[in-house]
This record gives C-alpha cells, structure tokens and sequence, in this order.
C-alpha cells in the first residue's frame, strides 16, 4: 500500500515536498516513481528512484528543480519540487514496480498510491 501526502497551493517559484509512505509488501519494491496527470492530459513520467543503490531518473521537465529521494528505514520516498511553475499544476501518484520493466513506463508499476493534488498559481 502507498499513501501520497504534501500536495497543495503553492505560487509559482515556490516549493513543495511530496511524501510516499510503503507499506505491506516493502521487501518486494525494486524501484519508486512520480508521476502526474495535468487536467484533460495524459499521465507522465515525473522521476524514478532505485530502492538499493539510489540511482535517480528525472523527466527533462523537471530536471534540476525536483528531486527524488528515499528514506529505507521509514520507507517513503520524497518529491521535493523547487521552482514551480504553473504547468506542473497536476495530480501527483507514487508507484511502486518490480525489476521488469522501465522506470519512466507507468505500465512497470504494480503498486499506485491514491494521488495528491499540487497546484501552482501565476
């Protein structure tokens, strides 16, 4: 199970930490991701951690603002979002996959989180 947290209002230029807290089968997660769906848009790849080893995976659009990262001993994995712009105005899923798969492939992931709402203002 995957609980999503830390969504909100934020202007743009602001900054917003998302959190994602595993439970239940952790010991089987080999990688998480972000990812987002924007009003009337497609779903799409945010940024993907590797659960050992910590090797990261952004989405050009949010490469350098946002950063992925995890906690193992409280499995979560965090979204901190700097400079914010109104187009990542969306509701943001953490996934949780197996080995197989791409990590920027929401069809990778086995487990999805309920979604937070982040919106950002002009």
């Amino acid at each position: 199970q995957l609980q999503a947290s830390g969504g909100g209002l934020v202007q743009a230029g602001g900054s917003l930490r998302l959190s994602c807290a595993a439970s239940g089968r952790t010991f089987s997660i080999y990688g998480m991701g972000w990812f987002r769906q924007a009003p009337g848009k497609e779903r799409e790849f945010v940024a993907a951690i590797i659960w050992s080893g910590g090797s990261t995976y952004y989405a050009d659009s949010v490469k350098g603002r946002f950063t992925i990262s995890r906690d193992n001993a409280k499995n979560t994995v965090y979204l901190q979002m700097n400079s914010l712009k109104p187009e990542d105005t969306a509701v943001y899923y953490c996934a949780a996959r197996s080995p197989r798969g791409n990590y920027n492939y929401g069809g990778s992931y086995d487990y999805w989180g309920q979604g937070t709402l982040v919106t950002v203002s002009s």
